[in-house]
């Protein structure tokens, strides 16, 4: 906890909220408590609802919001606003220098890895799910180990596949797929 809270101070998670206009005016909404509201709170608790968020972040938060003003929160741009924390959190923890020379013979070692983050059944429709009744996103993230890069982040229904976002080359045909069905998979190039 101490080295994220080091990481992402306060000072800077409210700077970088208004930059971003976050933050429209100055009001109950404590983005630092969210933050951590969200990573401490709900992403590690086991009832991941909605509810449950709000809950963790007034259990927290000096003021309490209301479930119509928590909720009016959770926009496009908050969602840019974390996507953001991760990049700054992956681009400060990579530690440069630390891939093996036997990796060195590679021009780029390309990771790919999707994680599925459930949602209510209310957005099915815009997020369609694996299972019958239920909505499901998948965070999509390829990584250049080599460089130590974030390439690319993209949000999708479920059930795509993160094969189907990163495009080889023929060099790679058939050998990808089968190797992409895992949840994590390296490519080496």
């Amino acid at each position: 906890m101490r080295r994220l809270t080091t990481l992402f101070p306060s000072e800077f998670l409210e700077e970088h909220a208004e930059e971003l206009g976050v933050i429209e005016r100055e009001g109950k909404l404590q983005i630092s408590v969210l933050v951590w509201a969200l990573v401490f709170g709900f992403a590690a608790g086991e009832s991941r609802t909605l509810a449950g968020f709000r809950r963790s972040y007034n259990s927290t938060a000096d003021e309490t919001l209301s479930p119509g003003g928590f909720y009016q929160r959770l926009t496009p741009t908050l969602a840019e606003y974390l996507r953001d924390l991760v990049e700054r959190g992956l681009d400060e923890v990579a530690v440069p220098n630390a891939v093996d020379a036997d990796i060195d013979r590679f021009r780029d070692v390309m990771i790919a890895d999707g994680t599925v983050l459930r949602l209510h059944e209310f957005l099915s429709e815009a997020y369609e799910g694996c299972h019958e009744e239920q909505a499901g996103a998948r965070l999509h993230l390829l990584h250049n180990a080599t460089d130590q890069t974030i390439e690319r982040i993209d949000v999708t229904d479920e059930k795509t596949h993160d094969s189907t976002l990163f495009k080889t080359g023929s060099w790679l045909q058939g050998w990808f797929y089968s190797i992409a069905r895992t949840s994590s998979t390296a490519v080496l190039r």
